[in-house]
């Protein structure tokens, strides 16, 4: 049992793919609450119909969840000068695939054709950088199954969710960097197109928070 409302299944219900899914996010105002505020569940989510990365993350899994999938996230972290990105998981015909809240060109969605989640995550790695260009993506952790570890009350709470934030980034996490590897920045080309907003945020905050997926 989810405890959604009729309303609310309808809506989930009716979010058959992912690509439905990853749309129905894409009409989300974006919130700029990240790593500040609030964690909100997905029944806030749909009330106030806005979510930053995390947030459209759970959203997608409880999507996934109440059409019979499981309600997968995995966590990419960065390096201490950014921030970390979240993304639902789904998988078709064997092949992984991404859904992603962003507010950016980058970090979004990824068709499923990735064979294992590792291939996945490095698809994220160059994209993954700040304005200056360096790149800051460090690890990854494996499918963490929301359901599973939290139950579902998760899916209609009133209270912020920030022990789910934590307890998936303590999860083990695989490093991507080899050791002693010297990257190249991002070309000034990205780091322009990486600057384009779906919704402008007009006041300036720290590069990172401004570039968060």
């Amino acid at each position: 049992m989810t405890g959604f409302s009729a309303a609310e299944r309808s809506v989930l219900r009716g979010l058959t793919t992912p690509a439905k899914v990853q749309d129905f996010l894409d009409r989300l105002r974006y919130s700029f609450d990240r790593g500040h505020d609030r964690l909100r569940s997905p029944r806030r989510i749909l009330r106030e119909r806005s979510a930053h990365c995390i947030e459209g993350a759970m959203l997608a899994a409880a999507a996934f969840w109440v059409r019979g999938g499981r309600p997968l996230l995995m966590d990419l972290r960065s390096s201490a000068d950014d921030l970390d990105h979240v993304v639902a998981l789904f998988r078709r015909h064997g092949r992984w695939g991404a859904v992603s809240k962003t507010n950016h060109v980058v970090l979004r969605y990824r068709e499923p054709v990735y064979r294992t989640v590792r291939e996945l995550a490095l698809s994220y790695f160059n994209e993954y950088f700040l304005d200056d260009g360096r790149k800051t993506m460090r690890d990854f952790s494996g499918p963490y199954d929301l359901v599973r570890h939290h139950g579902t009350a998760w899916m209609t709470g009133e209270d912020d969710l920030w022990g789910i934030a934590e307890a998936l980034d303590a999860v083990p996490h695989t490093a991507v960097l080899p050791r002693g590897i010297r990257l190249r920045k991002a070309d000034p080309i990205e780091r322009r197109a990486a600057r384009l907003e779906q919704y402008p945020y007009r006041k300036r905050r720290l590069a990172a928070v401004r570039r968060e997926g």
